[in-house]
Formats: structure tokens, C-alpha cells, sequence
């Protein structure tokens, strides 16, 4: 039995033509999918009865399963989801002035091993399929729908969640071929969808020549020393490398890279880390999210102080950076940056 959500548009047509009909019933089921959101092939009125039963014996509409829902006291909201083999992933719904955004997971776990994230700690399971990727945004839209707000207005995403994406790099175009059809799939703009990396740098530029979404780096440190230290994939790709590749990165004008860069205190939060830091993007289209670490207990690390924090931030804007501190949603759920692990509890 096929997984539908597997299929890219083109995928679907594909299937139609091998099997003797025609392929423009792709698009008729696209839209059933990702627009009207049903999850029968019997609910699909405007196709035959005969092209129903046929794709019921071929294909399967699967959803994932909800195995716990927390809200934030900011309102955000963290969905545990169970896989088909039991695994489980985090998706967080984060609630904006005029619309949501949705955060994304792109594999079970992490195996790039950062030294102050939380999923990093749970290992690396597998990577999502494509279905996978897909059903959370699917599903969330569903949720936002059943609140009572058209499902359009979860308008956002950023593949910030628990995994790397470059490292799922086929099932992530995949999955961003059907969140970008604007015809009659998912239909989200490029200029809001977020792709964040460690930094693999040659799927970097790969990145850029195969899709049009924003790119964000997760930098948080400015000398190969201390990111080899927490960040261990900058042993296979320098500082020097990574910021060449986004140097290089195909981005329309206007647009810029987003830097993550998250403040530890003591760690990477000195004076002469935010002027090396303003040094090093200088060459760059770049802006910068400052983001203070979200303390745990599963962790040493400590958040600066907020003064620690804005000294950092005015030595960037001084040096005629873009840059914020981000404001962290859904810390008290253990829905903020870094701190997804998906574990059940008891």
C-alpha cells in the first residue's frame, strides 16, 4: 500500500499516466489533501466511483498519532507525535499577531551532537520520511482549522525542530516540493519557510540551487576552537568554510541569512565575541537572532544577563549589523530553541 503524502504532485501524474489514465487528476486529489483536508479517497466527490475504489486499493491517507498536547503559559503549543514503529517527534505551534508558525522536525533525535541541545542527548533514531514531514504541517493546519481559524493562517515554517535537515537532505526537497506547490498543495510562500542548519556546508549550496526558501545558520560561536567545542560538526567544517558557503548562497536581493547564534554566559557572550562576530558576517547578507539560552536541568550552561545581553546585541548594531534578541516561546514546556527531546512521559 502507497503512502499518498509520499508523492510530490509530479510523483502523483506519474502514477496516473503508468496506470492508463490521466494525469491531470493529480492536482483533483492535491487539492482534496492539503486544502480541504479529508482523509478518505471516498470524500473525494468530484472523481468517479471507479478512480475512488482505485486508489483506495493503492493508496493509504495516514495521519500521525497525538500522544500528548502541552500549551505554554505564552499560548504556544508542543504536539508529541508517535510514528508507525513507535518512535516519537515534536512539532510546536507558536502563535504570532496575525498568524502561526509551526516548527518542524526532520528526523527522530539528532546525531550532531551540540553540546546545549536537549534533543542531542536522546541520540539519533532515523530519519522522517517525506509523509512524515509532511503530516505535521498537515495535521497542524487541521488543528488550527478546528480552533476556529482559517487553516491558512499557520503561514509559517521553520525546520527548527528535533534533527538536522540538511542531513535528510532528499526528503526534505521532497517534502519542501509539496509545501511549496502554491497551486494546490500546501501553498506556503518561499519567503516564509525557514531551513536551519548546523552547517553542512556542501548541502549548503545545494540548498540554494534546488529551492528558493530562506536559509538559517546555527553559529553560536565565532573561533574554531570554541565551536569545535560545542558544536562538533565544525570539526569536519571550519568556521572558514561555513561562512564561504553562505557567502556564496543563492538568495534573491532583498533577502537575507539568518545567523542563530545562542549566548551562553561566560561561554561565547565577551565583548570580543560580538566584534569578532560583526567581523566575520561582514562580508556576508546577513542578519543576526540573538538568542539567550534557555536554561534546564539537564544542562550546565547559563543564561547571560539580560544587561550582558543587550551590551552584546548594541556592540552588533553598532557595527551597522541587522540583528534581535529572540524573544524564546514555550521555555515552561520545554518548547524553546534546542530543547525538544520527545520523550515520553510517565
Amino acid at each position: 500500500m502507497n503512502n499518498i503524502l509520499n508523492f510530490t504532485r509530479d510523483d502523483l501524474a506519474d502514477w496516473f499516466e503508468n496506470n492508463d489514465m490521466r494525469s491531470f487528476r493529480a492536482g483533483q486529489i492535491f487539492k482534496w489533501l492539503y486544502i480541504r483536508q479529508v482523509d478518505s479517497f471516498e470524500q473525494m466527490t468530484d472523481l468517479s466511483k471507479d478512480l475512488r475504489a482505485k486508489l483506495k486499493e493503492n493508496f493509504e491517507i495516514p495521519r500521525l498519532l497525538l500522544e500528548k498536547k502541552q500549551v505554554s503559559a505564552d499560548t504556544t503549543e508542543k504536539f508529541l507525535f508517535q510514528l508507525g514503529d513507535g518512535q516519537h517527534i515534536e512539532s510546536v505551534l507558536i502563535p504570532e499577531k496575525d498568524h502561526f508558525t509551526l516548527c518542524v522536525s526532520s528526523q527522530v533525535g539528532c546525531a550532531q551532537d551540540c553540546k546545549f541541545c536537549l534533543t542531542a542527548k536522546g541520540g539519533f533514531s532515523r530519519n522522517l520520511e517525506v509523509w512524515e514531514i509532511i503530516a505535521q504541517i498537515r495535521d497542524a493546519r487541521h488543528y488550527v482549522m478546528e480552533k476556529g481559524f482559517n487553516p491558512l493562517r499557520l503561514s509559517n515554517l521553520v525546520f527548527m525542530g528535533m534533527g538536522e535537515p540538511l542531513a535528510n537532505y532528499k526528503n526534505l526537497i521532497g517534502s519542501l516540493k509539496i509545501i511549496r506547490d502554491s497551486d494546490y498543495g500546501l501553498k506556503f510562500s518561499a519567503k516564509r519557510v525557514t531551513v536551519s542548519t548546523s552547517g553542512i556546508v556542501p548541502r549548503i549550496t545545494q540548498l540554494g540551487i534546488d529551492t528558493d526558501v530562506n536559509l538559517a545558520v546555527s553559529l553560536n560561536a565565532t573561533t574554531d576552537e570554541m565551536r569545535t567545542r560545542l558544536m562538533p560538526i565544525n570539526k569536519k567544517y571550519t568556521l572558514d568554510q561555513l561562512l564561504e558557503a553562505c557567502r556564496t548562497f543563492t538568495i534573491k536581493p532583498r533577502n537575507k541569512i539568518t545567523f542563530e547564534y545562542i549566548l551562553l554566559k561566560g561561554i561565547n557572550d565577551s565583548k570580543q565575541d560580538a566584534i569578532r562576530l560583526a567581523n566575520l558576517l561582514k562580508p556576508i547578507k546577513a542578519k543576526v537572532n540573538l538568542i539567550p539560552f534557555n536554561e534546564h536541568d539537564q544542562s550546565s550552561f547559563k543564561r547571560p544577563s539580560k544587561k550582558e545581553v543587550s551590551d552584546f546585541l548594541q556592540i552588533l548594531l553598532d557595527r551597522n549589523l541587522t540583528a534581535i534578541t529572540r524573544k524564546s516561546k514555550g521555555d515552561d514546556i520545554l518548547a524553546a530553541c534546542g530543547q525538544l527531546k520527545a520523550k515520553m512521559l510517565p
